[in-house]
């Protein structure tokens, strides 16, 4: 057994040989920052079909060996991590995990954890180690600062400290959860927010139109809605799939923003100032009421986040506005976001400092910036029932929100990969752009 605190500074004989099967946009990160740090025996594989292609790519990264297969991989490793997707997981580890070195350590980095845990139970042989594991971050995001959750479920403590010891040099922060927390904690944090945008690009996609290419969603909160829509459609779809399919919390969660959506447009539809002013503060009393005032807000100012808007500011480009300010905006996905979490009683500020995602500290910022401020959320009731600019979008988002929430129930893979992929093709050209503006964008809410 491994001193529980061997570094990389130690001799590469006291190292652990470190496994990783599977080497998709993650598995790479986590090979990537574990050779920077300096361990020396990193084995890695993917499927057998991508050895040579694999091999070639890393033959001069130091630390880094590629196997044929997950059976090499878990004869040797003294630490194992499976890097493939939730659907997937249960028949790589029927194959690879019966091989699984005596005494080792097995862990997964699937983003839902329900079927994880059932494979790792089934398949992996009493004598090994169950301590898994799970970045709540994308593999373009710089692992420091961010969440990194622990589950130590089949070991003692001196397998979760090995495992500390390993990833210590991500620089990110432990988070400590069983499985069931886990898939809790990632639906409250992460299945309704992707819906949302998912939901907003779905809409926009559906009138053919970059609204923010016309002087429409630019500036301050819609330069947060974009850049992350844009950003989630540029990433795979199967990340968003697993959760929100395989994950057995989200499907509730989805469900309710739909519903709360529809509830919002119908009260606009009727005209209902009052019905809908009272529904939204009610909301905002009970996910916003019990914040402590002092505590820092999240949202930058809005002249910060004009300059990551994409394409470029109107203002700043000389593009021709016919006013001083963006047209006034319901911000119906905002009101239906803080809906469903007042009606499934989710305090998101509970997950915020636990297992917040870079996506999700940016949503619930924008969301406090909109319900902090009594002005802002007048406005938005005002707009939502007088002002009609926006209500074709609106009248898409429902559609939308209604689609995605049941393609979820349905429970197919396919048909969510098909709905995501058509929505990503209308955006592609846009990817490259948001991408880089994202990232920095997100690099200044978190240094903030």
């Amino acid at each position: 057994m491994f001193r529980t605190n061997v570094s990389p500074n130690d001799p590469a004989e006291e190292h652990p040989t470190i496994g990783l099967i599977g080497m998709g946009a993650m598995g790479a990160m986590y090979a990537k920052h574990l050779s920077n740090a300096g361990w020396k025996k990193i084995s890695v594989c993917d499927i057998p079909a991508k050895f040579e292609s694999l091999k070639l790519q890393y033959a001069d990264v130091p630390g880094i060996t590629v196997h044929q297969d997950g059976h090499a991989v878990s004869r040797i490793s003294d630490f194992i991590m499976y890097s493939v997707e939730a659907e997937y997981i249960d028949r790589v580890v029927s194959q690879y995990g019966p091989s699984t070195k005596v005494g080792a350590i097995v862990s997964g980095q699937t983003s839902v954890k329900a079927p994880e845990k059932d494979a790792f139970e089934k398949y992996l042989p009493p004598d090994v180690h169950i301590v898994s594991l799970h970045s709540l971050h994308g593999p373009t995001v710089s692992p420091e600062g961010q969440p990194l959750v622990l589950i130590q479920h089949r070991a003692p403590d001196s397998s979760l400290h090995l495992v500390e010891n390993i990833f210590r040099c991500f620089g990110s922060r432990f988070v400590y959860l069983t499985y069931e927390d886990h898939d809790l904690v990632t639906a409250n944090v992460q299945a309704v927010t992707h819906a949302a945008f998912l939901t907003m690009g779905t809409a926009w996609a559906s009138q053919r139109a970059y609204p923010w290419e016309q002087g429409q969603y630019v500036g301050g909160i819609e330069t947060v809605k974009v850049n992350i829509m844009l950003r989630i459609y540029a990433n795979k779809w199967h990340v968003y799939a697993g959760l929100a399919i395989l994950n057995p919390f989200a499907r509730i969660q989805i469900d309710q923003y739909a519903s709360s959506a529809t509830a919002l447009f119908k009260l606009m539809l009727a005209g209902d100032e009052q019905g809908l002013r009272t529904r939204v503060y009610d909301a905002r009393e009970q996910v916003f009421g019990t914040v402590k005032t002092e505590r820092a807000p999240i949202f930058l100012t809005e002249d910060v986040l004009d300059q990551f808007t994409i394409g470029g500011h109107p203002k700043l480009n000389g593009s021709p506005t016919t006013s001083s300010a963006p047209p006034s905006n319901s911000h119906l996905a905002l009101l239906a976001m803080v809906d469903c979490w007042a009606h499934l009683k989710i305090q998101p500020f509970d997950h915020l400092d636990l297992a917040a995602t870079p996506i999700f500290r940016m949503w619930i910022g924008v969301a406090e910036y909109l319900f902090r401020s009594p002005n802002r959320l007048d406005s938005a009731v005002r707009s939502a029932v007088y002002d009609v600019t926006h209500r074709s979008d609106d009248l898409e988002f429902v559609i939308a929100a209604r689609g995605w929430s049941q393609c979820v129930s349905f429970g197919s893979l396919e048909l969510y990969k098909r709905r995501f992929l058509e929505t990503a093709s209308f955006f592609e050209s846009r990817f490259e752009e948001a991408s880089a503006i994202g990232s920095e964008m997100i690099k200044a809410i978190s240094q903030s």
